[in-house]
């Protein structure tokens, strides 16, 4: 074997090494970005409760179980908005009625 050519094969196999790394580190951050996602699904951004759907007025929220916070997305806000039920609903939501 001549000495340029088993200096060439040494360096093809350092860039398929350097790329199959390359490739590992990448699924590896991508499984642990959605692990890390999937632990906060459906938990409470205040206490770390469980999340609950629960649905008044026609719109599905999400309510901590433990501590009661409400999460309201952008969607259901502009769905209550354009129905006007804000004080309808935030008043059942909390025992409340006007």
């Amino acid at each position: 074997m001549k000495e340029g050519h088993s200096r060439s094969e040494e360096q093809y196999f350092a860039r398929v090494d350097a790329d199959l790394m390359k490739e590992y580190r990448s699924t590896r951050e991508m499984e642990r970005s959605k692990l890390e996602r999937a632990s906060h699904f459906m938990k409470c951004p205040g206490c770390g409760g469980n999340m609950t759907e629960v649905a008044h007025h026609g719109v599905t929220v999400e309510q901590c179980v433990e501590c009661k916070v409400v999460r309201v997305d952008a969607g259901d806000l502009e769905q209550l908005e354009h129905e006007n039920t804000l004080t309808r609903f935030f008043g059942a939501m909390f025992g409340r009625h006007p």
